[in-house]
C-alpha cells in the first residue's frame, strides 16, 4: 500500500471494523455485523474491500512462545562488512530461510540490521548464533541483547480516529 493518506479513505465505519478484528480475528461476520450495526451483507463488502486494498493483510494465531519451546527472545544488531546492494540482498535472502528469525529490519544509525530471534533458551540460542546468525552473508559484527522481561507484546496497531 502507498503512502496516499490511506486514512482519509477509512470511515468510521472501516476503523472500528479494523480495531474489532485486530481484538479477535475469529469474529463471525454475524457478530461483526452486529457490533457495528450495520447489515452482514454490507459489513462482508467492507471487509472484503478492506482487505483488497491492502488494510487487512491476514489473520492468524498468537501462540504461546514458552509452551513452545520458544521462550528465549532475543534481539540481536547486526553490522555488515560492506554496504553493497548485493550485500545486502544475500543478507536478505537468506534470512528469511531461517525461523528463529522472526523479525528482521533494516535501520538507520550505528548498525545495519535489527533482527527479533527466538529459541527455546540460551544454550539453543548460543547454537543458532554459531552455526546459522554468524555464517549470514556480510555479517561483521552482532550484540545481542538477551531479554529478561516482556513488558509489552504487541501487534494491535493505534488506528487514530476512533476516539
Amino acid at each position: 500500500m502507498e503512502n496516499d493518506h490511506a486514512s482519509e479513505r477509512l470511515d468510521r465505519m472501516d476503523l472500528r471494523i479494523l480495531s474489532l478484528l485486530q481484538s479477535d480475528g475469529r469474529l463471525s461476520n454475524l457478530k461483526l455485523a452486529e457490533a457495528i450495526s450495520l447489515s452482514p451483507t454490507a459489513t462482508l463488502a467492507r471487509v472484503q474491500r478492506l482487505t483488497r486494498e491492502g488494510f487487512i493483510l491476514g489473520y492468524e494465531a498468537r501462540l504461546n512462545p514458552i509452551k513452545l519451546e520458544a521462550g528465549m527472545l532475543v534481539f540481536v544488531e547486526v553490522l555488515l562488512d560492506r554496504t553493497t546492494p548485493n550485500v545486502f540482498e544475500e543478507f536478505k535472502v537468506a534470512v528469511q530461510l531461517q525461523p528463529e528469525i522472526m523479525e528482521c529490519h533494516m535501520v538507520a544509525g550505528g548498525f545495519d540490521y535489527l533482527l527479533k530471534t527466538r529459541s527455546a533458551d540460551m544454550n539453543a540460542y548460543r547454537v543458532f548464533a554459531g552455526n546459522v546468525l554468524w555464517q549470514l552473508p556480510g555479517v561483521r559484527e552482532t550484540r545481542t541483547y538477551a531479554v529478561m522481561e516482556e513488558v509489552k507484546n504487541s501487534s494491535h496497531l493505534h488506528l487514530r480516529g476512533l476516539g
